[in-house]
């Protein structure tokens, strides 16, 4: 009988893929002397096991950072996309950009819209481009491909790039319902509002995949596919492909193990 598929999530690194699944993940890097170096292990945090709608969403994203120094312990040879300069220095000025913008006269819907925006910069520069991108499309078609069980491309519906429009959106209406807040509470009215808009928009992503073909699910993911076809993603070499499939076939190896006891 055929093994039920698994549903998976992954990171490209500069020069490798990470593959996660509900309780494992691996992490596949070409070296640089052209040997494949592979990493697997269990989870410390399975999101997948947290049903409260509130909490599943930000604890997808620990869940997710919690992945990084794990890499970085087993395999010291994996480039983190956040190691690059570049990307820091993006970081810091769309922080600071950010903090101007929240002190200016603009209306609070344009400004948190447009803060909303410049908080992902980063993150969009990090991935157009080189090796990154082409990363990024390797994992996608060796996911996408284990999943519908033909080739598929480079651009795949669950890619976080589609969390984008929902975040705008939720992160714009929870940062403007803390600006009323009284301001000696106005700090943790905006902190709680990142989390809820976090919950809000992982949770609409989810309604989106189950109904693709709605109107306001279409609307709500065109940010991401524009994101996927004309920034993150390249296409891949068979060298690129190969190390994907290598992080692919180590995590499922190791999902469908039985764990320790």
């Amino acid at each position: 009988m055929a093994k039920e598929k698994i549903r998976l999530g992954g990171m490209a690194l500069p020069n490798g893929v990470l593959v996660h699944g509900p309780h494992s993940w691996a992490c596949a890097i070409r070296d640089e002397d052209g040997r494949i170096e592979v990493v697997s292990a269990r989870k410390r945090l399975q999101a997948s096991r947290i049903q409260n709608p509130f909490l599943r969403g930000p604890a997808r994203l620990v869940e997710a950072l919690l992945l990084l120094p794990q890499i970085k312990a087993k395999l010291p040879a994996a480039r983190l996309p956040m190691e690059n300069r570049r990307t820091v220095a993006t970081m810091l000025g769309a922080a600071g950009f950010v903090r101007v913008l929240r002190e200016s006269d603009m209306r609070p819907v344009a400004r948190e819209l447009l803060a909303s925006v410049a908080s992902i910069a980063p993150a969009v520069l990090a991935l157009r481009g080189g090796e990154l991108a082409a990363y990024h499309g390797a994992e996608h078609i060796s996911i996408g491909t284990y999943e519908h069980g033909k080739r598929a491309t480079r651009e795949h519906e669950r890619c976080g790039g589609h969390l984008v429009g929902p975040l705008l959106a939720t992160s714009a209406v929870g940062n403007v319902l803390a600006g009323l807040a009284p301001e000696k509470h106005r700090r943790q009215a905006q902190a709680a509002a990142q989390i809820g808009a976090v919950a809000a928009a992982t949770e609409l992503f989810g309604w989106m995949s189950r109904h693709p073909e709605h109107l306001l699910a279409r609307a709500l993911s065109k940010p991401g596919h524009e994101l996927q076809h004309r920034f993150s993603t390249a296409e891949p070499s068979d060298e690129q492909l190969e190390v994907a499939e290598a992080a692919l076939k180590a995590c499922l190896e190791l999902e469908h193990a039985e764990p320790a006891a």
